[in-house]
């Protein structure tokens, strides 16, 4: 096997690492949206166990970039192809943390009713669902088209974080017992639209891989 063989194979291993825990955090950011709306707390408690998987492997990409820019010393894109993967593990890890956060907010409402169905915020999260997919879909085509859709979809959830705020604060004024679920909401919402910027950043990322300079998606 030559050296670039070995190389593509390695970076092969890579995006498979990359595809699959943003998979897990997709799939992280549902079932905590769920959980809060349903009121699982059995849900929300296994997606915070489950948290040190995806850490674990955000660990696992940065040993196969590391063991690439040891033994393969990569130059130009070669070398941004890896480090961003780098960035792109740690921006999912941050998600999945949010994730995380949800959940915990779930535990803290404890099952207790909503103060009203849960509407915009699963919408949030089913763009922010979207943003993980298209982001590392992104990555793996060199796709600078699909990277820049990063910026409409994150002032979709940027547009409906306002107007969730918003609400929670008029029900907050209407009737102030529920100030201490609206403000857990807030905080939910808040998570996600930090989640959109994270996948935002890694469409940031793209862009830098295929032309050299980063743009700010987030402007």
């Amino acid at each position: 096997m030559t050296k670039r063989q070995n190389f593509d194979l390695t970076l092969g291993e890579l995006r498979k690492q990359l595809i699959e825990m943003g998979g897990k955090v997709e799939e992280a950011t549902e079932r905590a949206v769920r959980s809060l709306k349903d009121g699982n707390l059995e849900l929300a408690k296994e997606i915070i166990e489950k948290d040190a998987e995806i850490n674990a492997m955000e660990e696992r990409i940065d040993d196969i970039g590391t063991q690439l820019i040891a033994t393969q010393q990569p130059v130009a894109k070669d070398l941004r192809r890896i480090i961003i993967a780098f960035r792109m593990a740690s921006d999912l890890e941050r998600m999945a943390d949010l994730a995380v956060d949800i959940a915990k907010v779930t535990l803290r409402i404890g099952g207790e009713p909503l103060i009203k169905p849960l509407v915009d915020i699963p919408r949030m999260a089913e763009i922010a669902q979207q943003m993980t997919r298209d982001s590392i879909e992104a990555y793996v085509q060199e796709n600078v088209d699909l990277a820049y859709r990063m910026a409409k979809m994150d002032d979709d959830v940027d547009h409906l974080h306002s107007q969730i705020m918003r609400e929670l604060f008029g029900f907050m004024i209407e009737n102030p017992k529920t100030v201490g679920q609206s403000m857990l909401l807030c905080f939910v919402s808040r998570y996600l639209e930090r989640m959109a910027d994270h996948a935002t950043n890694i469409g940031e990322s793209v862009v830098y891989l295929v032309r050299g300079k980063r743009p700010d998606l987030n402007a």
